[in-house]
């Protein structure tokens, strides 16, 4: 009978005592990755962009996850500054040139599924195509 007594004491104080808690699970890259903003592609934001204006000049744009960019302009000069994206659907970017406002572009799938970025100050539409590799 004591060895029941015994047992079912142990057995109490088990119960009380706390479950020891797991170590905190280690942030993986696809977590980091899924953080992003993303772009109306559906894919991470940051990446190499060329943009065709609607005279026919290209802009090759660098769009990098820490939220700077760098844009190569037809003439070949550079552009620095920073951007964030709201939405899939809205692009924010200021250059780093002293007094420089933020611009954002609206952007959307056109009738034949270009993807096209309307500057809303200006009115102007690009179209945009991711450069992969």
């Amino acid at each position: 009978m004591k060895k029941y007594v015994l047992i079912a004491s142990l057995a109490a104080v088990a119960a009380c005592s706390q479950a020891e808690t797991a170590p905190e699970a280690e942030v993986t890259e696809e977590v980091a990755e899924a953080a992003q903003p993303l772009a109306l592609d559906g894919k991470a934001t940051p990446g190499t962009y060329k943009i065709t204006r609607e005279n026919g000049d290209v802009i090759m744009e660098e769009v990098r996850a820490d939220g700077s960019y760098t844009a190569t302009m037809p003439d070949g000069s550079v552009e620095n500054g920073t951007w964030e994206q709201p939405s899939p659907d809205v692009f924010c970017s200021t250059s780093d040139e002293e007094g420089a406002a933020q611009e954002c572009a609206d952007e959307k799938y056109g009738d034949n599924g270009e993807w096209l970025s309307t500057g809303r100050e200006t009115g102007n539409t690009s179209i945009v195509e991711r450069v992969e590799g």
